[in-house]
């Protein structure tokens, strides 16, 4: 009777950690959620030879059914040119992997890795020599600002930024602010 009654404690307390777990990664994918929907919004070159140079992006978010993370596809307009724009990233292991438009075999960027905190995903990017963040942070249910920035030396500087407002009737939860 006592071997049983102690067999069943360990086992409640094993399903307890297992459910602990589990909870602590659904944060990720928590976060992830609150980027489905369709967002559409302005955004500008900040640096570099391009500098001052405003566009126009509209989005669909959406997440895997099978994994966490998430999928940016859509367009940006600069004047009556469209540049397809499109960024999917998932956790793989303790981090994040993925890429922007084709990755860094073609034109785009690699996401090597990352990490979700509260409101906002932190990516790592790369391409060749050049490596960077894109920032990703909700600042209400309906906003999201995307922040692209590269390392220049021991500096972080700031090229792209975006403010994305969601225009569908996605409900969202709300999640923590950090």
């Amino acid at each position: 009777m006592k071997t049983s009654v102690a067999a069943a404690a360990l086992s409640l307390f094993a399903c307890s950690l297992m459910a602990m777990t589990a909870h602590a990664k659904d944060k990720d994918a928590e976060f992830f959620q609150t980027i489905e929907g369709q967002w559409v919004g302005p955004g500008e070159i900040v640096a570099g030879k391009y500098k001052g140079t405003k566009f126009t992006c509209t989005l669909d978010g959406s997440t895997p059914t099978a994994a966490t993370g998430m999928t940016l596809d859509g367009n940006c307009r600069v004047g009556i040119f469209n540049q397809p724009m499109k960024a999917t990233v998932v956790r793989t292991g303790n981090s994040y992997k993925g890429s922007f438009l084709d990755g860094s075999a073609g034109k785009g960027l690699d996401i090597t890795g990352g990490n979700v905190s509260g409101n906002r995903v932190v990516l790592a990017i790369s391409r060749k020599q050049l490596s960077g963040a894109m920032q990703a942070k909700m600042t209400g249910d309906n906003s999201l600002n995307v922040t692209i920035s590269v390392r220049l030396e021991d500096q972080m500087i700031p090229v792209v930024g975006m403010s994305l407002k969601r225009v569908d009737e996605t409900a969202v939860g709300s999640i923590a602010k950090n």
